[in-house]
């Protein structure tokens, strides 16, 4: 796939929306909607405040 598609979400005519850091987005899929760096998702964390409470979190990454 070269360019990712624009379709009605929740569908397969829609490609996968990247979290994650725009550095790292695969090709094929769409930006995000909202600043993962900065709005805080779900959970509560975002990619500049990760939750790092138990051991299992150290790999996440802070920059």
């Amino acid at each position: 796939m070269k360019t990712p598609k624009e379709g009605a979400p929740g569908t397969t005519e829609q490609s996968p929306r990247w979290e994650g850091p725009k550095e790292t987005r695969p090709r094929g899929y769409l930006p995000a909607k909202d600043d993962p760096e900065r709005d805080r998702d779900a959970v509560g964390e975002n990619l500049k405040d990760p939750h790092r409470g138990k051991l299992s979190d150290a790999g996440k990454t802070k920059r």
